[in-house]
């Protein structure tokens, strides 16, 4: 694999005594979907709108294709903002048409670009509704395809599946995917961690303002406690109570997922199944990213949260989804 096209070194966000951000250093592949996961107040939202330009960093810089970011290039990023972006009495259509204009296109390409995004996802039959008469899972559609109407070479996007159903949540996912295909980097942000390890090649973790872990899933649980997965039939309910270094997660039927502590000897635990009869299944299981990002979290010490939340009309920025503009960076708080 080649080095990282999208670059994050060393940001640094202060708000007054708050440390939003600390050290916060990563990087995205082309083509390389990545999960940036963390409680709220983490220091998430700000990294992102450090990388879109709408907040800047006390230190640190944010790189594409190994140059520092500057307007130009933020004109190729496609963003998506976790709050509501989108003006409410505008009709969809005419709205994906604008904001395509807005970042440059002409008037037919724009045009063009938000039929296409309108049907690839599923907003046809609301193309002339306004956007306050949608529903929050079309909106989140809209903001969507606000964030892709001009074919941007980077994505970055907060909590976009917030608030859909499980339909809208595949054709999401599959439009995601679609775009890394193509070559693009994607950064989204999600409390849905079951989808995070379902969707994303490298997940990073944020805690207290810092990266505390980076990695696949695979990486990230090396250093985990393992999982056991046992079907003894014969066992009764407290067969491996007494075992050093072994706990019951869950017991389903016959069957008992267990959590062995680093130095717990796995065949202590076959030889204690064989003792009560028949052993149908004795299976390594590797940990779900919840429980690594509980572990993590936990390990560090670093889970307090770290800003208050600002609302969508604080001074200091302007968000629109799909465009971010920078006004006075006055000293607030952001998550």
């Amino acid at each position: 694999m080649t080095g990282p096209v999208l670059e994050v070194d060393g940001l640094r966000k202060r708000y007054g005594r708050r440390q939003a951000v600390a050290d916060m250093t990563f990087g995205i592949h082309a083509g390389e979907l990545f999960g940036f996961v963390g409680s709220n107040g983490a220091g998430k939202t700000t990294t992102m709108r450090i990388v879109l330009g709408v907040l800047t960093p006390d230190e640190g810089e944010v790189r594409w294709r190994g140059r520092p970011v500057d307007f130009a290039a933020r004109r190729q990023f496609g963003y998506m903002p976790e709050e509501r972006g989108l003006y409410p009495r505008m009709k969809v259509g005419e709205h994906l048409r604008y904001l395509g204009e807005l970042h440059g296109l002409p008037s037919a390409a724009a045009r063009r670009a938000a039929d296409r995004w309108v049907e690839r996802l599923e907003l046809s039959r609301y193309a002339t509704e306004e956007v306050q008469n949608l529903s929050l899972g079309n909106q989140q559609r809209v903001q969507l395809a606000a964030a892709l109407v001009h074919d941007p070479q980077v994505l970055v996007l907060d909590e976009p599946f917030s608030g859909l159903d499980p339909v809208a949540v595949d054709v999401m996912h599959d439009v995601l995917v679609e775009r890394a295909a193509d070559g693009v980097p994607v950064m989204f942000s999600s409390h849905q961690l079951s989808l995070v390890e379902r969707v994303c090649d490298r997940v990073g973790i944020v805690s207290g303002g810092r990266l505390i872990a980076c990695g696949t899933i695979e990486e990230l649980s090396e250093n985990a406690e393992r999982r056991l997965l046992v079907d003894a039939p014969e066992a009764g309910e407290n067969w491996a109570a007494g075992l050093r270094g072994v706990s019951v997660v869950s017991r389903e039927g016959s069957r008992t997922r267990l959590r062995l502590a680093k130095g717990a000897d796995d065949q202590r635990v076959l030889h204690a199944a064989l003792a009560t009869g028949p052993v149908l299944a004795f299976v390594s299981e590797r940990p779900p990213l919840s429980d690594l990002y509980r572990d993590l979290v936990t390990t560090t010490g670093a889970h307090g949260q770290d800003t208050g939340r600002t609302s969508d009309t604080d001074t200091d920025t302007n968000t629109t989804a799909g465009v971010a503009t920078t006004a006075n960076d006055t000293d607030g708080d952001e998550t």
